[in-house]
């Protein structure tokens, strides 16, 4: 049908675009590409582009600045201050004394205790054998001490001194019950005898370890140990203290009272 003479039929081919000359283009031609980024252009000119980039650069930079400010006060100010501190790990130790070694600092944020030093402090208290200081956020403090245990003591004029698995002297006070006593010439923990006498303590298997009741060291390759119900252990020296320990417990099943293991391929019984 046509109305004021003109024809009111269009043609509506999906997909497809008709150029000047009246050709159509399929998609994905180079033509219709070409024209795309034309339009594109047009609808957004390179102004626009260059505004949304320093858009992008200035939410950024605001975004750091905000963050270094809420740093700063985090850092600086006692809104983040240290308000309590958990102490674990102690038995010969006291909470007050490791308190007093931490001198924690009133009123300092939390973010700028130093817990290393920390640390340091509480580890020169003489029962403390290592620390650990970490931060729980927002202002709790956590205190995890590892303390010495004695494995061996020696009798002095001024008391029974007692020392480590590491051979450190960290305390005079009498020793607890079980700990081996050691009759040594010079006895203490820069003594090379006394060194020797631990190294062969801590070879000494577990099960046998509570049936000592003293070790004799003569010197660094003589030394013995006496067990609680009179027998005796001849060890030597530390050396080769781990087939020493594997022989020595099957060794006192037998009947004797003294056993030789100082040299362990070849054992001797009386």
């Amino acid at each position: 049908m046509r109305r004021g003479g003109a024809d009111t039929e269009s043609d509506h081919r999906t997909g497809a675009s008709e150029d000047a000359s009246g050709a159509y283009d399929e998609p994905g031609s180079e033509s219709a590409a070409r024209r795309a980024r034309l339009r594109r252009n047009r609808a957004d000119p390179w102004w626009s582009h260059t505004w949304q980039s320093r858009r992008v650069r200035i939410g950024v930079a605001a975004g750091a600045v905000v963050a270094l400010i809420l740093g700063s006060v985090a850092y600086f100010s006692p809104i983040l201050s240290v308000r309590s501190v958990r102490v674990e790990g102690l038995s010969a130790v006291t909470e007050q004394q490791v308190l007093e070694a931490l001198q924690m600092p009133e009123g300092r944020s939390i973010l700028r205790i130093d817990t290393s030093e920390l640390a340091q402090r509480v580890a020169r208290l003489p029962k403390v054998s290592s620390v650990r200081v970490q931060r729980n956020l927002p202002s709790s403090v956590r205190v995890t001490v590892a303390e010495r245990i004695a494995v061996l003591f020696f009798e002095a004029p001024d008391g029974a001194h007692l020392i480590d698995s590491e051979s450190v002297e960290f305390a005079i006070e009498p020793a607890p019950i079980g700990v081996p006593k050691l009759v040594t010439e010079h006895p203490g923990g820069n003594d090379p005898v006394t060194r020797a006498a631990v190294t062969v303590l801590n070879a000494v298997p577990g099960t046998l370890r509570f049936d000592v009741g003293q070790i004799v060291a003569r010197s660094v390759s003589d030394i013995e140990l006496e067990l609680r119900d009179g027998r005796t252990v001849l060890w030597g020296g530390p050396g080769d203290s781990e087939r020493k320990a594997a022989v020595v417990v099957p060794l006192l099943t037998q009947p004797g009272d003294v056993f030789d293991i100082s040299t362990p391929n070849l054992v001797t019984v009386k």
